[in-house]
């Protein structure tokens, strides 16, 4: 009598298997089509680090190539130039 009642149970835990694999298999499948991609011969170079300057008059650093320069002394704005420089 025992046998007949896990008859279902063992049926019920092959179908959760079954179940299991085809999603794992659907599952490579999409995974492999998703990733073919086509390759490029040169990767994108990532620019260059710049040299970072101070203005003079805020103390804010900023890249050299935003700054403006004048009477030796970097500046981040025209009118921080016109203020001129802080003690």
């Amino acid at each position: 009598m025992l046998f007949c009642s896990e008859v279902p149970l063992a049926k019920l835990l092959i179908w959760v298997l079954v179940i299991i694999a085809v999603l794992f298999v659907t599952r490579l499948i999409t995974h492999k089509k998703n990733n073919v991609r086509p390759r490029t011969d040169h990767a994108p170079t990532p620019k260059g680090a710049e040299q970072m300057v101070r203005c003079a008059h805020c103390g804010i650093y900023l890249p050299r190539s935003e700054a403006l320069m004048s009477n030796d002394h970097t500046w981040c704005s025209l009118d921080h130039a016109k203020l001129g420089p802080r003690n």
